[in-house]
């Protein structure tokens, strides 16, 4: 299941710098427990599936996940081999820019531990450091 936007304003973007902390999205809004990034970077369309197959196959349709956020920016790549110039090269994949403090993902309705131990899962499918959260301190 690739994750991408139905429709987009541009075609590709700029790269930008992903810098500072998230204001918002940095408390839990529907869940008892949250995966919360601590440092800031990009998690490609193919790093959130890996995270929601491994809940779901875990939670065995006990609980539920609420995803936070979603790969909106597309990255492009040149073809290997080519020279440099002949203008910007085609899209590769979609990501989602993380800013430390941002919860990614929200699960509830199931026992603390086996929500820790399921985003320790994760948490190794992820290209930066998370912290768990619960609604009691964030």
């Amino acid at each position: 299941m690739l994750q991408m936007p139905r429709k987009v304003k541009f075609r590709k973007a700029q790269k930008g710098k992903n810098r500072g902390v998230a204001t918002r999205g940095d408390k839990l809004t529907f869940g008892e427990y949250g995966l919360k990034a601590l440092e800031n970077g990009i998690m490609k369309s193919n790093h959130m599936e890996a995270s929601r197959l491994v809940i779901v196959r875990k939670m065995k349709g006990a609980g539920k996940l609420w995803v936070k956020v979603f790969p909106h920016k597309p990255v492009t790549k040149k073809p290997a081999e080519t020279r440099m110039g002949k203008g910007k090269g085609d899209l590769s994949h979609w990501v989602f820019p993380v800013k430390r403090g941002k919860v990614i993902l929200e699960l509830g309705g199931i026992p603390e531990d086996f929500a820790k131990r399921i985003f320790r899962l994760v948490a190794f499918k992820l290209p930066f450091k998370t912290k768990f959260v619960t609604r009691a301190h964030h």
